[in-house]
């Protein structure tokens, strides 16, 4: 018997794989816990429409990634730290403070965990942070720490 897979199933198929299994394992295991639906000329209608949907919404999503992208280019955030007598930095400025001046300053919400060098900013002068918006739509961070008065 052919199913269309609604999710994945170890040692069968992932989700919308179309698959042959046994009828009492489909009608047994499969259908009652909602892990596939019968093969037919309908659902394979409605496969593939859901198929569309889920790529469009995709190049959508990387859309609005590859613009704000644009504009974070344009941003330089600007944070002051205390220095010592030697011109070394106390403390750091880390990817949560950058997040929060984003958002709080310009509107960007932007997810922390993304940051591909998680590293803190330790060091005066520019510093160019990297963050995956999309997959494979990176956008580079200018943060500019100057010493504080």
């Amino acid at each position: 018997m052919k199913v269309i897979m609604l999710k994945d199933v170890k040692n069968v198929g992932k989700k919308d794989q179309i698959v042959d299994v046994s009828t009492g394992y489909a009608s047994n295991y499969l259908f009652p816990r909602k892990l596939a639906v019968m093969y037919t000329d309908k659902s394979s209608q409605i496969l593939d429409q859901q198929k569309a949907d889920r790529e469009a919404h995709e190049a959508q999503l990387k859309k609005q990634a590859e613009e704000l992208k644009v504009k974070l280019a344009d941003i330089t955030l600007e944070f002051k730290a205390k220095t010592g007598k030697d011109g070394k930095m106390f403390g750091t400025i880390s990817i949560k403070q950058v997040c929060e001046l984003l958002k709080s300053k310009y509107g960007y919400d932007i997810d922390k965990r993304k940051f591909v060098d998680k590293t803190t900013i330790d060091c005066l002068g520019v510093v160019i942070l990297k963050n995956e918006l999309y997959k494979g739509v990176i956008a580079e961070i200018k943060v500019h720490v100057s010493e504080e008065k």
